[in-house]
Formats: C-alpha cells, structure tokens, sequence
C-alpha cells in the first residue's frame, strides 16, 4: 500500500502550556485540557478552563497524547485549549473518520518511538512522520462505516465482562459488610484507640523516580497501599549518597495505614506480607503497634468495610478531591467490633475464603478483556492496511483467523 508522511494529509498542532496563573477550575473560560488525564472513552472531560491558551484544537480534532500513555486518543467535541502534553489532528486531505480509526493502529509505532527514562514522550514531528495510507476517500469512510459496526460489537462484550467484574467486586463487598455488621450487632464496637501501643511515620526524601532494585533502599508510595492490599513494588529508589532511616524499614507484620490518598482510597489498610528488606515507610503512612488484644490482620478487614471507608472518605480533607488527607485522631476513632481473638481469626479466615473464591473468577474475565482488546486491535489494523474488503467481511471472521 502507498503512504505518505501524515503531516502531508493533516496538520499537527501541538500543544503549549500557557502560564499556571491563566489556569483556573472550569466554569465558563474555555476549557483546558494539559495532557490526557480528562480523556475518556472517546470525549474528553475538562477540569480547567484557560481562555489564553496560546493552542487550541478545533471541534472534530484528533487529540493525541504525546506523553505516557503515549498515543490515548480522544475526539475534540468542543474548541479546547492544549497544553504540551497533547497534540490535535486536523484532517485536511484525508476522511477525519477514517483517521480516527487508522490513529488506533499508529499507537504502537508512536510507542517505539517514543524517548524518556521516566516518563515515555513523542514530539509532532514524529506525529507528522507517521506513514499514512493513500486512500480515495470514499474508501476510507468505507472502512471507517465498517469499523463504527464491528468494534461496537466487541465494545458491547468488553463491556458486559467489565459488568461482570464490578458484581464480583460487590458480591466480595457485601459478603464483608455483612460480616462486619454481625458483629456489630452481637457484640458492638470500641475505638481503636483502646488497643493502640503506638503509630510510626517515616521521612519522604526526595526520590529517584524509579522503583529501587531488591537490594537497593526505596521508599514507599501511597499507590502500595490498597485496601486489603500491600504492593511492595510501589515505591520510589532513595538516591546513591543518602542514609536509610533504619527507623521506618518495615517488616513482616506491620500493620499501615496511608493517610494521604485521593478520598478513595485515603485510609487503606493492609498488613504487609513476607516482604524483601530495605522498604521504608514515608510521611504519608502510618505504622500502627496494636496491644495483644487485637490482631492486626482482623484491623485491616474491618478496615476494607463500608463503615471505616465511609469514615475515611468523609473525614478526609485537601487542597483539592485530587489529593485528600486524615488525621490519626480519626483513625484511632475507627470502630472495631469488640470481640475476642478466637472470633477475630474465625473472622479474617472466612473473609479470605470468601475472596479466595471470588480470586478464582477474576483472572478468567481479565483473560477474556485481553483476548477481547487483541481482537479489536487486530480488526482495526487488518481493515486500515487493506489486509481485507470490508464491503465483504465479516469482522468476528477477520479476528478469529488473525488471532488463531
């Protein structure tokens, strides 16, 4: 198939970054968009406005992202101004439709060639570079029409098995809630507080932006905390020179709590499992010494119920819903059923049943996602390269044959 440079069938407009001052939460400026943080399925969702936004992408633009993840598309439905982390195609000589769908098959040429040993990036000019097909235009909206029908029907299994997830999620949470609420009503509740020995914080140096080797010290960021969940490789290299604060390495056992997070997941609980050494803790999490009266395990369960999340989320403050902190005042008011040792291990054991059972499904739909979302990729890229006549073919038939 002949091509030519992108740039010679559209214009590559690419975004600047006006003054942070000129950037204010939307109200009714022109709305703003820096990078693909507001993108969603296929129209962004602005934040910001910024009425002296020195670019801006025109109605029906391609916006691309032009940083990690680089190559996120979405489809200007209003003039939006862009800042650098964006760039918007024009279609001039080409189907804008077309475009749209044959900017999906681009993505992974744009990720090989994109720099950055933190954060991957592309310039316009390899935007512009980018070979496009030579087409009749009535071709191209051809097989633009042809992928509008068949990605739909792949979109509407994703989705359902994306359903099928979030019931799992829920059956997982009510099946907790209530337990929780079992207790409760048997036997009541007393503040944490009763149990506390002590809390911990650490120290947050400034960091490598990458995560630390397993022989290397790293400290912990908020994203290893999830509730229920400690995910060690969520953490940032201390730098060559500086001194571990032996303090806030932390251990098998140790029950965290972070105390800075979006107002989701502010407050998540986990203790951590057997765990390589030189991890350390830093000001945003709290290391809670409970009493041999309370099982640091059973914590973080009741931890993951409605009522502390609900807690956490209402109790929370910031600057802004991005970012929200608590206090240990109010952690140290979390209501734990007041029941024994024996009951709380009865209890931690039947929830780890319970999600062990649900863990087993979970794997299998991400399987069918993946295999879904290699489908859709390999339908789009056979139907723009001309692999196929999409006036004859049917494109469950394209995707079994190419995925076989």
């Amino acid at each position: 198939m002949t091509t030519v440079p992108l740039k010679y069938v559209a214009r590559i407009n690419a975004g600047q970054s006006p003054p942070s001052a000129e950037v204010a939460n939307l109200s009714t400026g022109r709305p703003f968009l820096q990078g693909n943080a507001e993108f969603r399925e296929v129209y962004p969702s602005a934040r910001y406005e910024c009425t002296t936004a020195p670019k801006v992408a025109r109605v029906g633009d391609v916006l691309l992202s032009v940083r990690a993840p680089v190559g996120a598309l979405n489809i200007a439905d209003l003039p939006y101004g862009i800042g650098r982390g964006l760039c918007a195609i024009t279609a001039v000589d080409c189907d804008a439709h077309f475009l749209w769908w044959w900017l999906h098959h681009a993505r992974p040429a744009l990720d090989a060639v994109s720099t950055g040993t933190t954060y991957r990036a592309i310039t316009a000019e390899n935007v512009g570079a980018l070979p496009y097909p030579v087409l009749q235009r009535n071709e191209q909206r051809r097989i633009a029409d042809f992928l509008d029908v068949e990605t739909a029907r792949l979109d509407r299994l994703i989705i359902l098995q994306r359903s099928v997830l979030r019931k799992i999620d829920e059956r997982e949470a009510a099946q907790l809630d209530s337990g929780i609420d079992e207790l409760v009503e048997r036997h009541g509740v007393v503040p944490l507080r009763r149990f506390l020995l002590g809390v911990d914080q650490g120290t947050s140096p400034q960091c490598d932006a990458v995560p630390a080797a397993d022989d290397e010290w790293g400290v912990l960021k908020v994203s290893c905390l999830r509730p229920g969940n400690f995910v060690p490789a969520e953490n940032k290299k201390l730098p060559e020179g500086t001194e571990p604060d032996l303090t806030s390495e932390v251990r098998e056992g140790d029950l965290l709590i972070v105390r800075a997070n979006t107002p989701q997941l502010v407050g998540s609980t986990a203790v951590i499992p057997k765990v390589r050494r030189r991890l350390l803790l830093s000001d945003k999490i709290f290391r809670v010494r409970l009493d041999d009266r309370l099982s640091a395990d059973f914590v973080a369960a009741v931890a993951r119920g409605r009522r502390i999340r609900a807690l956490c989320a209402a109790g929370s403050n910031g600057a802004s819903q991005s970012m929200a902190n608590i206090r240990f005042e109010e952690v140290k008011a979390w209501p734990i059923p007041a029941v024994g040792l024996g009951a709380q291990a009865d209890f931690v054991a039947k929830v780890a049943n319970g999600r062990a059972a649900l863990d087993k499904l979970r794997p299998r739909i991400e399987r069918q996602l993946a295999l879904l979302a290699e489908r859709r990729q390999a339908l789009i890229a056979a139907a723009v390269t001309g692999q196929f006549d999409v006036s004859t073919a049917s494109g469950r038939n394209v995707t079994e044959g190419i995925t076989a």
